[in-house]
């Protein structure tokens, strides 16, 4: 992974725990452990780190801007706190029905993060982590590689099988710790 530039982080599940019933609160937002300083290693190594994130919750009137305002201001205030840094955060506020081109699985937040980060041009230089087939098919068709962890919900093995027809060779780590000690070369899998 020597040239890799950037990553482009899921949020719940891969950042924060993920909740079958939506983050809808602040207080609902609660980091993995390690992820935060997962962030901040690679913000110290010199990569741009963005976030690409379907929030259907809000499209869906389950809560407000104020509310998802707040969530994020938390969550971004958390990062900065253990030393990382976010370059960009794009969301899809719309729901599966929407016929949108931003939410995942289309590849509308993973292209925006590249324009945004400066690699348009350059997708491979970028990197997707994940903790579901949707992640990986958006990142796929941006021409992303993707990388899957293991600690949203859902069947990981179930995950892996199916993201791996996207991405033959796809690795899937326990958590983005895991997934940082490979992309900086501290740990193999």
């Amino acid at each position: 992974m020597k040239q890799l530039k950037a990553v482009i982080l899921d949020r719940d599940g891969v950042i924060n725990f993920d909740s079958p019933n939506y983050i809808l609160t602040p207080e609902q937002w609660r980091p993995i452990p390690g992820s935060l300083e997962a962030i901040a290693r690679l913000s110290r190594a010199g990569m741009a780190v963005a976030i690409a994130s379907n929030q259907s919750a809000l499209g869906r009137g389950m809560l407000d801007e104020a509310t998802f305002t707040a969530i994020h201001e938390k969550m971004m205030s958390a990062i900065t706190a253990a030393g990382g840094r976010i370059e960009h955060v794009a969301y899809c506020p719309h729901g599966p029905d929407d016929a949108c081109m931003c939410r995942k699985p289309r590849p509308g937040l993973v292209l925006e993060c590249l324009q945004k980060l400066g690699l348009s041009a350059h997708p491979q230089q970028a990197l997707m982590i994940g903790d579901s087939v949707r992640d990986v098919a958006a990142a796929t068709s941006a021409g992303v590689p993707a990388m899957l962890v293991q600690s949203g919900y859902g069947d990981a093995a179930v995950i892996h099988r199916e993201a791996d027809s996207l991405q033959p060779g796809i690795r899937s780590v326990a958590d983005l710790a895991a997934a940082v000690a490979m992309i900086l070369g501290e740990a193999s899998c």
